[in-house]
């Protein structure tokens, strides 16, 4: 099922009757990784928002052919990184407070949004919403290109192919930076773990 593909020839035949259907199947996701770069939910509706915006006029401007040729989900990943990485920088020249590591179990990246059973077991939807605050917060720690990396393979679940894309960057490029990510992410954690066990002892 090429779903991508038939809201593509949707959009090549009748962009303006298809395009809120681009924005229905794609509006969680491109909300999810702003959120997960930006780590601010406002600015993430802002940056998800200003993507759709910048998408409707890039397709307003290609003919059929090219529309047809889009992969559509690193494309629409590639418009909102962009959009990210522009807040990041205007962040930086005011001087942002520097953000606290928190940590977060590695195993855990697929627990960054909610659950449709969590209302079911309170206890354990308070731990798994905890695991989320975590995670995202130490997420937020990581030098931009591995949150990037990170966020599109195992927040967004894009293929390598699909990140490299996404990103501009060759294939192996990115396995490196996902591969650090990760263990900059584990890293930290075990280091928060130390710290708990020494708090509770001491």
């Amino acid at each position: 099922m090429d779903t991508d593909g038939t809201l593509l020839t949707a959009l090549a035949d009748d962009l303006d009757g298809s395009f809120e259907t681009l924005v229905l199947a794609h509006q969680d996701r491109l909300f999810s990784i702003a959120l997960r770069v930006l780590g601010d939910r406002h600015e993430a509706e802002e940056a998800a928002q200003d993507a759709f915006v910048r998408a409707y006029r890039a397709l307003g401007s290609y003919e059929p052919g090219r529309i047809l040729e889009l992969r559509l989900r690193p494309w629409l990943a590639t418009i909102v990184l962009n959009l990210c990485r522009s807040r990041l920088a205007r962040r930086a020249a005011r001087a942002a407070v520097a953000r606290p590591a928190l940590s977060l179990d590695a195993t855990e990246l697929g627990t960054l949004e909610p659950r449709a059973d969590e209302a079911a077991e309170p206890a354990v939807a308070a731990a798994r919403r905890d695991t989320r605050e975590t995670w995202a917060a130490l997420l937020l720690t990581l030098p931009p290109a591995y949150r990037t990396a990170v966020v599109l393979r195992h927040v967004d679940g894009l293929s390598y192919p699909e990140v490299a894309t996404a990103l501009d960057r060759p294939e192996g490029t990115v396995k490196a930076q996902v591969h650090r990510g990760l263990a900059l992410l584990r890293t930290a954690f075990e280091a928060a773990q130390r710290r708990e066990r020494e708090e509770m002892t001491a």
